[in-house]
This record gives C-alpha cells, structure tokens and sequence, in this order.
C-alpha cells in the first residue's frame, strides 16, 4: 500500500509541476521579469517545496541523515537532470542560449554547499541556539547571492527578446499568479505525502538512511524539477530551465538552515553520517562541469565536444550513487 501511495503521490508533484512550469513561464513573458530571474527565484522556490516537507518530516521523525541528504540529494539530482536533458537535446545545445548570468547562479550555489563541507572538515563545531553557525552563513550568503544576481541578471535580461508560447497567448498574467499559487499548494501537499511515504519505503527496505535520502527520496522530491525543465525546454525557454535548476539548488541549501531551526537536539550537521561529505563534494564538481558547459557556451567553442561534459556528469552521478550505496571505507 505504501508503494501505491508514494507512487499517487509522485503523479499529482508530476502534474503539479506541469502547472508550474507553464504558469511560471507565462509571468516570465508578460511581467518585468524575463526567464532567468522567474526560474532562479519563482519557480526554483515553488519546485523547492517537496525538498521542504521532505526534510522537516525527516527532522520531525528524528532522522536528520534523511533530512540531510535529501538536500543534497537533490542538488546532484537536480544537476543530473540537466545534463539528461542536454545530452537529449543536444543538437539544440542548450548551453549556447542561455545568459552568463547563470553562471553567478551556479557560483552561488557552490559556495553554500562549501559552508556545508567545512562545517564537517573543521574540528569545532559552533552554534547559537541551538542552530550552526553554517546555517546563518547560508542564510547570509543566499541574501547577498540573491541581491546581486537580481542585480547583475536583471542588466543583462534588458535586452532579452523571448517569444511568446502558446500558452503565454491564451492565459493572462493575473489567472497565470493565482494558477501558479494554487499549483505550489497542491505541490506542498504531494510533497508531504511523498516525504512520508518515502520514509516507511526506507524502513520497509531496511536501505541506510543516507542512501535513501540522497537518493530515492532526493529523486522523489525532484521530480517538479525535472518537469519544469521538460516544459521549459518545450516552451523554447532555455533560461527557465536552466534557471530553475539552479534556483533551486541554491534555494535548497536554505532548506539545511530551515531543518537545523527545527532540530531541537542541536546543529543538525553534527547529527548525520560524514558520508555526506562525498555528496557534497560531488555536488561542488559537478556544479563546476555546469559552469564550464555555460562557459563554452557562450564562447561558442568546440562544438564537436560539446556534449562531452555532460556526458562525464552523468557518469559522475552514478559513481557517487555507487560510493555513498556501498558505504565509506
């Protein structure tokens, strides 16, 4: 029954999503903000809401290892997601039409997910009530991040010519706001049934919490995601797919900050297993093969080769599912 459950569950996020990713798509054409901004902060925050429900239930239940690595998790999830649909789309080259500003949105990113890291590497471990000095950094740090990219995304965006899509042409910008907050509550309510059922699937299993975490139930809650780039992709939006990926993976990582308030035995990080170490290392190497993909991108240089660091991310992905599955050494 569970598994009937979760699977239900995963179909309304699925088309939850849907909804998101168009409504969101249609506020990126008819209002003052263009497709990266949309996707980096907008749509990122909605598709966010699973990862939310997720680890909080995680934190409730007293397992912050799950609620740990389905951040992470869902980090590396969502950055392979990206290079699926690359390497799907390849002679398209996705990469070559997306703004340099996606570049501060991965850098962003990069740099919560090493506050993470030293947080595990540094012998002392501070924390003010109750709550990691990591996870005020994170705060920190995504408000500044967030300020400059509206500022230095928002000068390039000026000149961004985009064309409507269909559904942009049909729906209004007012009824595509009230679709898109009834779609982010529905989403909030699949994720929560998602997280739930997702956790009696790991004690059924008997699978290491890390494991399931960072990965069944990280893909899980990644599924918005996933189809928000799909539709973006459909919609000839290649910004807010990139965006909301990004977006979301540094919105994420405020997610960590939120399920530290709420764990009550204290700094949360100091509660889970170091093999969260790998997933964040991973994370970081695999933002950079982004960043390198934006990068040759925009120079337009070796077309040949272009797919090939997609190619090893994905690759990338699967040997860190493989590490973190049969444990650290």
């Amino acid at each position: 029954m569970v598994f009937f459950i979760f699977f239900m569950a995963a179909l309304v996020t699925v088309f939850a999503a849907v909804k998101l990713s168009t409504y969101a798509d249609v506020i990126s054409m008819k209002s003052t903000w263009g497709g990266m901004m949309v996707g980096t902060i907008l749509l990122a925050g909605a598709t966010s809401l699973p990862e939310v429900t997720t680890s909080l239930t995680a934190v409730v239940i007293d397992n912050p290892d799950i609620a740990i690595g389905n951040v992470l998790g869902s980090y590396l999830f969502n950055l392979f997601i990206l290079a699926v649909f690359d390497v799907y789309y390849r002679k398209k080259m996705l990469f070559t039409k997306t703004h340099f500003s996606h570049i501060y949105s991965a850098l962003l990113g990069i740099c919560l997910v090493i506050l993470v890291i030293l947080s595990f590497i540094l012998p002392l471990q501070w924390s003010l009530f109750r709550v990691g000095m990591e996870s005020y950094l994170i705060i920190l740090f995504y408000g500044i991040g967030i300020y400059m990219l509206n500022k230095t995304g928002g000068e390039q965006l000026n000149d961004e010519k985009e064309v409507f899509s269909d559904a942009a042409k049909s729906v209004s910008l007012k009824r595509a706001q009230i679709g898109f907050v009834i779609a982010a509550i529905i989403t909030l309510l699949a994720g929560s049934t998602l997280a739930i059922s997702g956790d009696q699937i790991a004690l059924l299993t008997g699978i290491g919490s890390t494991f399931i975490g960072s990965f069944l139930i990280a893909a899980s809650t990644s599924l918005p995601e996933a189809v928000a780039v799909l539709i973006a992709l459909q919609l000839k939006n290649p910004n807010l797919a990139v965006g909301s990926i990004l977006g979301s993976n540094a919105f994420n990582m405020l997610i960590i900050s939120l399920s530290d308030a709420a764990y009550l035995q204290g700094a949360i990080l100091q509660f889970v297993e170091e093999s969260h170490v790998v997933s964040a290392l991973s994370v970081c190497l695999l933002a950079v093969i982004v960043m390198i993909s934006i990068l040759l991108g925009q120079k337009n240089v070796l077309k040949r080769l272009y797919i090939l660091p997609s190619i090893i991310l994905i690759i990338l992905y699967f040997v860190t599912s493989y590490i973190i599955f049969v444990g650290l050494p």
